[in-house]
C-alpha cells in the first residue's frame, strides 16, 4: 500500500518534468530542405517548409505543399535566426530530408556551412547533401516537382533511387562529407542538381500539375571537391567510373557495341578491390574489379546461343567498364588533382611511415600516382530470348 502511494504521489513530478518543454505540432514549422547561398554582404538561407494545412486531410484549396522562405544574414547563424521574421511559427529541422549549396557558394567553400549544421542538436544526420549545378540554392528549392508534393521528397528520393539503377550519382550524409573532408588521403564529392524549363514558371503550382512539366529539376552527375571547395564537374561516364573503383555500383547499364548496332548490359552486381603498395620509394595502386550482368536489350543481329559470341560481349563488356574506370583516374589526376577516391587512405593504411613522407605533397603524388586496373566481367543472364525477334521484322 505503501509503495502505491510512494508512486501516486510521484506522478505529477514525472508528468511535469517530462511535458514542462513540450511544444504543440500547430506551434511548428517542419522544414524539409535548406538551401545555403553566398552573397556579396554574407548569406541567403532559404528554408522549405510544410503546408500541413494543405496535406491534411482530404480537402485541397489548390494551394502548395510547400512555402519557401529566405532570408540574408552576415553569417548563416544569424540568416537562419531572421527567418523568425518572416515565419509565423518556429523552424523545426528534425525532419529535415535535404541540403542545397549554390554553386557559388560551393566553390567559395562550404567549410563553415558545415560548422553551423553539425553543431545544431535538433538536426539529424540522415539527410543528403547537394549542389545547384549552374543555380543558386533558391532557385533548386522555388521548384514545384509532380509525382512528389514535397520538392525536397523528389531530390531525396531521385538519389536514393538513382545510386541504386544508374551509379553516376552519391548519397552523400553530413557525416560522411565532414569525414571526407578532414580524412588524410581522400577527397570529398557532391551529386549536382540543375534545374531545366523556365525558372520563373517552376515556382508556380500549376506546373506540378502538367502531365509533362515544362519546369523540373534534375540530378547531374558528381562534384568534386578539394578540402571543402568544388572545383569541377564529372560527366556520367566518369562518374560511373568513381563508382566503380568506390565500390558503390549496385546496378547500372553498359551499352556496348554490336554489328553497328548496340547491346545493353545491366550490371546486377559488381565489386572492387583496393591494394595500395609501395614500390622502389613509389607509391603504386592495383584496382580490381568483378561485375556480372545480364542482357537487357539486343538491337543487333546476333546469336546469343553461340559460345563464341558471348566470349566477345564479355570482352567488350570489361573494356567498357575499365575504360570508365581509366577515364575517372585520368580526369582527376589530370584536371582536378583530387583523390575522391580515396587512395592516400590505401596508402596509409598499408605503409604508414611511407604516408607520412607522401601526405604532404599528396596532391603532387596523386596525379602521378601509378594505377593498374584489372577488369573481370561476365554476363550470367540471356533474359528470356537467346535471338532477337527483330531479326524476323528487319527479314
Amino acid at each position: 500500500m505503501k509503495k502505491m502511494l510512494r508512486v501516486f504521489l510521484m506522478l505529477p513530478i514525472i508528468c511535469l518534468s517530462g511535458c514542462w518543454s513540450s511544444i504543440e505540432l500547430n506551434e511548428l514549422a517542419i522544414a524539409t530542405a535548406l538551401g545555403i547561398d553566398k552573397t556579396e554582404a554574407g548569406y541567403l538561407v532559404t528554408v522549405q517548409i510544410l503546408n500541413t494545412s494543405e496535406l491534411a486531410g482530404d480537402a485541397r484549396s489548390g494551394r502548395s505543399e510547400v512555402v519557401t522562405f529566405k532570408k540574408s544574414g552576415a553569417t548563416i547563424y544569424e540568416a537562419m535566426r531572421s527567418l523568425s521574421t518572416d515565419v509565423p511559427r518556429r523552424i523545426y529541422v528534425s525532419h529535415l530530408r535535404e541540403v542545397v549549396f549554390g554553386e557559388e557558394m560551393a566553390r567559395e567553400g562550404i567549410g563553415k556551412a558545415l560548422d553551423v549544421l553539425s553543431r545544431q542538436k535538433e538536426l539529424r544526420s540522415d539527410f543528403y547533401m547537394t549542389v545547384a549545378k549552374g543555380a543558386t540554392a533558391f532557385d533548386i528549392l522555388n521548384i514545384q516537382t509532380g509525382i512528389e508534393k514535397i520538392p525536397a521528397n523528389k531530390i531525396y528520393n531521385a538519389l536514393e533511387n538513382s545510386e541504386k539503377r544508374w551509379a553516376a550519382t552519391r548519397t552523400v550524409t553530413l557525416d560522411e562529407l565532414i569525414s571526407s573532408m578532414i580524412s588524410n588521403g581522400r577527397e570529398s564529392m557532391l551529386t549536382g542538381i540543375f534545374i531545366y524549363g523556365d525558372r520563373k514558371s517552376g515556382s508556380n503550382v500549376l506546373n506540378a500539375q502538367d502531365i509533362s512539366p515544362k519546369t523540373g529539376i534534375r540530378l547531374d552527375y558528381l562534384g568534386v571537391f578539394k578540402k571543402d571547395k568544388l572545383v569541377g564537374w564529372l560527366d556520367k561516364n566518369d562518374s560511373k567510373g568513381v563508382s566503380y573503383i568506390t565500390n558503390h555500383v549496385k546496378s547500372t547499364a553498359v551499352t556496348i557495341p554490336c554489328e553497328g548496332e548496340k547491346i545493353t548490359i545491366n550490371t546486377i552486381r559488381s565489386k572492387t578491390k583496393i591494394k595500395g603498395r609501395m614500390e622502389k620509394g613509389k607509391p603504386k595502386i592495383d584496382i580490381n574489379v568483378t561485375s556480372e550482368g545480364s542482357i537487357g536489350d539486343v538491337e543487333c543481329k546476333i546469336d546469343l546461343s553461340k559460345e563464341e559470341n558471348i566470349k566477345e560481349l564479355n570482352e567488350r563488356y570489361e573494356k567498357d567498364v575499365k575504360g570508365k574506370i581509366v577515364g575517372s583516374i585520368k580526369k582527376l589526376q589530370d584536371d582536378y588533382q583530387s583523390d575522391i577516391f580515396g587512395f592516400g587512405e590505401e596508402i596509409h593504411r598499408t605503409d604508414p611511415k611511407a604516408w607520412k613522407r607522401l601526405e604532404e605533397n599528396w596532391e603532387q603524388e596523386f596525379a602521378n600516382l601509378e594505377v593498374k586496373v584489372t577488369v573481370k566481367a561476365k554476363i550470367r543472364n540471356l533474359g528470356t530470348m537467346l535471338e532477337s525477334f527483330q531479326k524476323e521484322i528487319e527479314e
